[in-house]
């Protein structure tokens, strides 16, 4: 299983200020030094935490894979074309909100999404959609020909007792045998930690795990490579 570790907090830390430090890039190729397999930044529409100048930067900068999160937003899809990274996940995005609260709805919107996706293949960027676990989500994802998703975790993430766990573990592992069926890529993340990671990392047939939150957090303790190190140990 390969970890890719999301940076967008690391930048969250450099705009509370407004200088040029923790530098999200130095952070991503910290990550790749220890063993990462990917790195994973947010380009949000309002430019909260990652700015279009880490993107690039990154690019440069790094011999892994660089995962671009972003919506279908004109703006943000045009970057994404210039920039050309290696995987761009789709995922919803609210003004308001403080992370994503959940999976895309494939069924609205489809036509554009269509369109998105389609216009990133013409560039070489392989196209990941960020969805819940749920099977009419997966069938409108192979009926879009995505080569991959990403399931949402937070439901499991947030789940308050050891049956509601168990349910999003099965609700999780039936996502996954299905996304396989139908030969899409299975990834998954958000609100994963070094301890509820334990449990997905035995569900068969994820590929990837994204994480990014918890590994800052963690690196206040113990420093950020070890942090990343303590997450590869984990889910190997």
């Amino acid at each position: 299983m390969k970890l890719g570790v999301n940076v967008d907090h690391v930048a969250t830390l450099r705009q509370a200020r407004g200088g040029r430090t923790p530098d999200p890039v130095e952070a991503a190729r910290l990550c790749e030094k220890v063993g990462a397999h990917s790195i994973v930044m947010h380009l949000r529409e309002d430019r909260r935490h990652i700015q279009d100048e880490d993107l690039f930067r990154a690019q440069k900068s790094l011999s892994i894979k660089l995962n671009l999160e972003m919506s279908i937003a004109p703006s943000v899809v045009k970057v994404a074309r210039r920039l050309r990274p290696d995987q761009v996940t789709l995922v919803p995005e609210k003004r308001m909100e403080r992370t994503t609260e959940g999976g895309l709805d494939l069924s609205r919107k489809k036509e554009a999404l269509k369109r998105v996706i389609r216009g990133l293949e013409a560039k070489n960027v392989e196209v990941s959609l960020f969805i819940d676990p749920d099977a009419r989500q997966i069938e409108t994802a192979k009926a879009l020909a995505a080569p991959a998703v990403e399931f949402h975790t937070g439901d499991y993430a947030n789940a308050a007792s050891a049956g509601a766990i168990q349910k999003e573990l099965k609700r999780l592992d039936k996502a996954v045998r299905l996304a396989g069926e139908y030969g899409i890529k299975a990834h998954a993340g958000h609100g994963l930690d070094y301890h509820n990671v334990k449990a997905i990392r035995r569900i068969k047939g994820l590929e990837e795990l994204n994480i990014g939150y918890s590994i800052v957090c963690r690196a206040v303790w113990v420093g950020w490579e070890n942090a990343v190190q303590e997450m590869l140990d984990l889910i190997r």
